[in-house]
């Protein structure tokens, strides 16, 4: 079924210091229609449970506001770790964040896949899907569903290929409660140039191929820092990386994203005139619905 290009959900993630409810408040001011936070401390093991009050504050602040609302899981979690202490502690940092995410009405929990550290893709892969497995076990009913994001391939990371993260859906007792994240720095820096016509219709049909569009639930719209290929995660604002205005037109008018959320990770700060960057990032993103997609060119491979 079309839709209306202008109905799109553009939002930002947003920083929830004073409580996870203040996101709502400066995500109405920036002009969010969606929004992304995180449900504890992204660099620290554990937290303090939720208390029944935060949860209340929460719910309300919720109601009639952004949605959908998503959480990004902490980055200490490494769910492919040949280290079984390490392996263990992130299983169980992902069952409580699935737990917070669970009881704030959040439904989807955008999530690193992991880093073999030197022990190979396929046993990289087959630890994540049992670690997923484990995690759903643990957390029998939950309507939240883990989101494993595209990355950039530094290292030993996994997930830059959508074939990676179409191994990890197909290992898993229920894949009906994952999902898939698609950030356009990280495939960007994978090797898909989505300034160009062909580069940015096979990273469709790789993600078709693989994963399913329907198991999209979520874009990252970020610029990158590092040309194509590189494969270096550094984001920038939009229009001004390497990505350019042209990856994002394409983005903005393709019918088959159109209804998914898309959410800035650009850095924060604001311009020269003292206006939010990403109301800035909003506004550029907005303004390009509806513009011609630029020429085709070919996507030279390796080439930035």
């Amino acid at each position: 079924m079309s839709r209306d290009l202008h109905d799109q959900r553009f939002g930002a993630h947003l920083s929830v210091a004073g409580g996870l409810e203040k996101a709502f408040a400066a995500a109405t001011e920036l002009g969010c229609d969606c929004l992304q936070i995180f449900v504890k401390n992204q660099r620290q093991w554990s937290a303090p449970p939720l208390s029944e009050e935060q949860i209340r504050r929460f719910r309300a602040a919720a109601r009639g506001g952004p949605r959908p609302v998503l959480a990004h899981g902490s980055y200490l979690l490494n769910l492919a770790s040949p280290d079984s202490a390490v392996r263990r502690r992130s299983i169980l940092a992902l069952i409580d964040e699935l737990t917070r995410c669970e009881a704030l009405g959040i439904r989807g929990l955008v999530l690193h896949p992991g880093a073999h550290l030197g022990e190979g893709l396929d046993r990289g892969i087959a630890r994540i899907a049992a670690s997923l497995d484990e995690a759903h076990d643990a957390t029998p009913g939950f309507r939240v569903r883990a989101l494993l994001e595209t990355t950039a391939g530094q290292g030993t990371t996994i997930g830059h290929e959508p074939a990676h993260l179409g191994r990890v859906l197909g290992g898993v007792r229920h894949p009906e409660r994952l999902g898939v994240c698609v950030d356009t720095c990280h495939v960007f820096a994978a090797g898909y140039d989505l300034r160009a016509a062909d580069g940015y219709e096979r990273l469709i049909a790789d993600l078709s191929r693989h994963v399913g569009l329907r198991r999209i639930h979520c874009l990252h719209v970020n610029d990158s820092q590092a040309p194509c290929h590189a494969r270096v995660d550094r984001h920038e604002h939009i229009g001004r990386g390497r990505i350019g205005r042209a990856g994002f037109v394409r983005l903005v008018n393709d019918q088959r994203l159109a209804a998914l959320p898309k959410i800035l990770e650009t850095p924060k700060g604001r311009d020269g005139r003292g206006v939010d960057l990403d109301r800035v990032n909003l506004r550029r993103l907005r303004g390009m619905i509806g513009r011609p997609a630029p020429a085709a060119r070919p996507s030279p491979p390796g080439r930035g």
